[in-house]
């Protein structure tokens, strides 16, 4: 079974929260994440700590991890498909890119995220959600 690591997912790799253990439970299978997943988090790491030692080992190991993870492109075929989940459900743009990246991805399909926004559509659309 292939997962797809959400932004909050491929976050809470790097945190020490409850979150961690299930997503690292997950990366031992092949692991997936959009385009949008690194540079969603990058932005998110100030927000996270004030410390700079902290902001940049976080970084340090998002990039490490970045390189282990097949990234599915935000090419137009997935931004078709996010216009129209968002024309069909409440989602942000970004909750969209991201269930159009996994979309495109075979089933059976595990969808990581600690983003409750996400799950029901995640359900609905067949994925098998791991979270909290």
């Amino acid at each position: 079974m292939t997962a797809y690591f959400d932004t909050s997912a491929v976050l809470a790799l790097h945190l020490e929260t409850a979150a961690r253990a299930v997503a690292a439970a997950a990366l031992e299978t092949v692991t997936c994440t959009s385009a949008l997943a690194l540079t969603e988090a990058l932005a998110l790491i100030d927000k996270l700590t004030d410390e700079p030692l902290l902001r940049a080992d976080i970084e340090d190991e998002l990039r490490v991890q970045w390189d282990r993870y097949h990234v599915v492109p935000l090419d137009q075929r997935c931004l078709d498909r996010a216009a129209s989940l968002m024309r069909e459900q409440p989602l942000r743009l970004a909750d969209a890119l991201h269930l159009a990246a996994a979309d495109r991805l075979p089933r059976p399909l595990k969808f990581v995220t600690f983003d409750p926004a996400q799950i029901p559509v995640a359900m609905s659309l067949g994925f098998d959600v791991e979270s909290y």
